[in-house]
């Protein structure tokens, strides 16, 4: 089965549809002429062969990337070249460290 993504006007996912095998290479056009949806509609992968990660509501679609991005995880981080959000300071070796986004720092969780 082939999975579609439907983006809204701001890039957004708001829902994700099987479309049967048969109908996978014209994928778009099934979702609109045969079950009269309308919308945007981008394949989208479990093995991201489409567009670098499967789609979820809430995330992005980035025309640029031609990926599907996750949301914002926090408002320091910025998105990288490869459409993973990335801190502002590297992430220290181990386990037990969480994102402090108030002071732009690692926190040790234990």
């Amino acid at each position: 089965m082939a999975h579609f993504a439907e983006i809204d006007s701001s890039n957004v996912v708001c829902r994700v549809l099987v479309v049967p095998d048969a109908q996978q290479h014209r994928g778009e056009a099934y979702l609109r002429d045969d079950l009269g949806l309308s919308g945007r509609w981008v394949q989208t992968s479990f093995s991201a062969t489409h567009r670098k990660r499967f789609a979820g509501i809430g995330m992005t679609y980035d025309t640029q990337r031609d990926a599907f991005v996750l949301p914002l995880p926090f408002s320091s981080w910025v998105l990288d070249d490869r459409g993973d959000w990335q801190p502002p300071v590297p992430k220290p070796d181990g386990h037990g460290w969480v994102w402090d986004d108030a002071n732009r720092a690692w926190a040790r969780t234990d």
